[in-house]
């Protein structure tokens, strides 16, 4: 499984970018994928065809009316390991033994 982290955004689009970003997170929302969004990007679990599909799709929609888009990503692969977008945050919860914010 990967857990893919990422950030994509249009250049030249003003200071708010939320028009764009939103379209962004109606397409990782219908992709079935899970996902948890935060202030600056979104995490997606999945395989990784499936993962770089939704993060190709938008692309896709960006860029059809972004002259200009720029993205970051990161990737962590593990082998069989499922349900890592709360069961990491959980492991180091468990040794604060406290609740953090997420």
């Amino acid at each position: 499984m990967v857990l893919l982290e990422f950030s994509m955004s249009p250049l030249g689009k003003g200071e708010s970018v939320s028009k764009y970003v939103s379209r962004s997170l109606d397409i990782i929302d219908k992709s079935g994928v899970d996902y948890r969004l935060n202030p600056m990007g979104t995490v997606l679990e999945g395989e990784w065809d499936e993962v770089f599909d939704v993060v190709k799709q938008c692309y896709e929609c960006m860029k059809k009316d972004c002259g200009r888009v720029s993205c970051v990503m990161k990737v962590d692969y593990r082998r069989g390991k499922k349900g890592r977008l709360g069961g990491k945050v959980a492991s180091v919860e468990k040794r604060l033994k406290r609740k953090l914010h997420t």
